[in-house]
């Protein structure tokens, strides 16, 4: 627990307490977490692996809205206030998840107040990536939305080489599209007239090297 983010300033006692309600899962690649409906009494901590958070819009199409990666958290605000989820959470793959039911959340939050204050603070960085979300998704450019989104990629499957970033992908083009805001014809052809260009390259199917970071932001 020490290891989480969340979690890192509690003492020994504490980590004891927290430790008593939770219980750790294991999901399969493409197994879900939970629904859009369920009850949203527990948070959620990614302890290993990546999870995508989404919903469906109403032509049925489904839209990417977050990507959580070890040490991410989901469900702090719904504990707060009681609720139930408006989205789904899917393992993109096999992946580690640790649930903190509400009471015990409840007792040690209250006399934490800097587990509050990452909340918050967490709560601010994800309505700034909803906004740059929004952005990506209302450019009518598909070159500024596939752009955008290798470039936020980095954050969760970046990894700095003497080449490049290299992204180590465990999305399809499809989930691509989808976080993008297009389909994944308009995703793979993009990310090859990319290619062309020089600003990126591919490793086998699963990674691509981001070649020109700076030529990519000009795009947006």
């Amino acid at each position: 627990m020490h290891n989480i983010p969340l979690f890192s300033n509690l003492d020994n006692d504490e980590i004891s307490k927290i430790s008593e309600g939770v219980t750790t899962k294991v999901y399969k690649k493409g197994q879900h977490i939970f629904k859009t409906g369920d009850k949203a009494d527990k948070l959620y901590i990614v302890c290993s692996g990546k999870m995508k958070i989404y919903k469906y819009l109403s032509d049925g199409r489904e839209q990417i809205l977050y990507i959580y990666s070890a040490g991410d958290f989901v469900g702090a605000f719904n504990l707060l206030k009681e609720d139930e989820f408006k989205y789904n959470a899917e393992a993109i793959e096999d992946v580690a998840i640790s649930t903190l039911d509400k009471t015990t959340f409840n007792e040690i939050a209250i006399k934490n107040p800097n587990i509050t204050l990452k909340i918050l603070e967490k709560g601010y960085e994800r309505i700034r990536w909803a906004e740059e979300l929004v952005d990506r998704l209302s450019s009518a450019n598909a070159d500024a939305k596939v752009a955008g989104l290798l470039l936020d990629l980095i954050k969760d499957f970046g990894t700095k080489t003497r080449e490049g970033t290299v992204l180590n992908l465990s999305i399809n083009r499809e989930e691509m599209g989808s976080y993008a805001g297009i389909s994944r014809e308009t995703m793979t052809r993009k990310l090859k007239h990319f290619q062309e260009l020089g600003y990126i390259d591919f490793i086998g199917n699963k990674k691509i090297i981001i070649l020109d970071e700076e030529r990519l932001s000009e795009l947006l």
